[in-house]
């Protein structure tokens, strides 16, 4: 089978958008260390805009990429010498592997989830029939952690579990770990012959057009694609109706975290709508330099984790990543606001929503998530906001609230209001539920 084609950025592969190339430098289970960021942050500057976004998949972007392949080669060069690549250039589409920003060192974890990535990651790399998978086939590794993204959907899920007082790998399908539902459960140490298995049976069975798990999924039933996977398991498939994923924590990745290890702690901060300046990156990795170990974790939320820093250096860290320009309240409206590149670099945006979701901000008075989105295919949201503004026009947009009986954005309350307008109303029925 070829290699499905596809329109996303790579490293490898640089995308034109309204506002130049955009280059997508997968980071493995979101981590980058200083040296790494600091390659980045010069990339952009003498490439590029200086623009950095962190994406929903705990990527990282250089955008206003200028000039033709031969200056990308060279943008390329200096990230590949950083370890920012693939193993091959054939792989470069298919790392796509989240983990929990927190992976490691949560305290409430089943297990370390590291160690499987690497097995994972370096097959995906190292196995040439996984180059066939497209750019979107993603996986995902859940530890049981307190910080986690469920919400996300992928191709193929994995997550911890006690049974029978043993670890276990649940898994499931073209879904997320929040929602199922489990297919099934194998012993911790198959973990990576399940995910291997998956991969490959997908590809046996898989049209090309077929870019997902679901459009496989469309065309035959899930309990007969896990009675061929079973055939290929050295183990037995446990069934685990009863299962589900504790969701408690789902809050957005700011503030400080105790770790496992006792005095050890990670802060985590909002880069606003997503968006770094290669200064903010350069000062990222210099606090990590100062005060962790070096590493930054890029999180499903466009945010970042330094992790392994004394407890007692916390406050400090907080103040400077402040200073910085990002976000570490709560309170702040801004920290909740999603927002895709909009009309002012993408050709399909309706609506400049960055700047959009900066004035809706400032018309709440409390914080509220809501996904501000320039058309349709929602690029800045891998999960369903609870309340989404599609744009119809420049500065106009459509109201949806998101209900688990309705598929899509949700149900559409108010068609073609301005930001005074959406601001007025979510103030309003934010007004009312504290009432009731």
């Amino acid at each position: 089978m070829p290699v499905r084609p596809s329109a996303c950025p790579g490293l490898l592969r640089i995308v034109q958008a309204m506002d130049g190339g955009i280059c997508r430098v997968k980071l493995a289970g979101g981590s980058v260390t200083a040296a790494q960021a600091h390659a980045v942050a010069d990339a952009a500057l003498r490439y590029g805009s200086g623009v950095i976004e962190a994406t929903n998949r705990s990527n990282l972007q250089i955008r206003g990429i200028r000039g033709a392949a031969a200056e990308h080669a060279a943008m390329v060069a200096p990230l590949l010498a950083a370890g920012l690549g693939p193993a091959n250039a054939a792989s470069d589409d298919v790392r796509n592997l989240m983990l929990s920003p927190s992976a490691g060192i949560d305290r409430d974890h089943l297990i370390d989830t590291w160690p499987l990535a690497r097995q994972l990651l370096a097959s995906l790399e190292g196995t040439a029939r996984l180059s066939e998978l497209s750019a979107k086939f993603a996986l995902q590794l859940d530890g049981a952690e307190a910080l986690a993204m469920l919400e996300h959907h992928h191709d193929l899920w994995l997550s911890a579990m006690q049974h029978d007082g043993k670890l276990h790998w649940v898994f499931g399908l073209a879904g997320s770990p929040a929602q199922g539902p489990a297919l099934g459960a194998v012993p911790i140490e198959q973990g990576h012959e399940l995910a291997l298995a998956v991969l490959l049976l997908f590809l046996d069975l898989a049209r090309p057009d077929h870019i997902r798990m679901r459009h496989l999924l469309q065309t035959m039933p899930v309990e007969a694609f896990v009675e061929q996977l079973a055939l290929r398991l050295s183990v037995s498939i446990t069934p685990v109706p009863r299962w589900r994923r504790d969701a408690r924590s789902q809050a957005l990745p700011m503030g400080t975290y105790p770790q496992r290890e006792a005095g050890m702690a990670s802060v985590g901060a909002i880069a606003p709508l997503g968006r770094l300046s290669a200064a903010m990156l350069r000062g990222l990795a210099q606090i990590a330099h100062d005060y962790g170990d070096g590493t930054l974790r890029f999180t499903p939320w466009q945010s970042v984790l330094l992790p392994n820093i004394r407890a007692a250096n916390a406050p400090a860290v907080t103040r400077h990543l402040q200073t910085l320009g990002l976000l570490c309240e709560a309170h702040n409206p801004l920290a909740h606001m999603i927002a895709c590149t909009g009309s002012s670099a993408c050709a399909k945006g309706m609506a400049d929503t960055k700047q959009d979701a900066r004035q809706l901000a400032a018309l709440l008075s409390q914080p509220l998530c809501v996904h501000l989105t320039g058309c349709s295919r929602s690029c800045a949201a891998a999960h369903v906001a609870p309340v989404t503004l599609l744009a119809v026009a420049p500065g106009h947009y459509d109201l949806y609230l998101c209900t688990p009986e309705q598929s899509g954005f949700g149900v559409l309350r108010e068609r073609n209001l301005t930001i005074e307008a959406a601001g007025a109303w979510l103030e309003a029925r934010q007004r009312s539920n504290t009432d009731d």
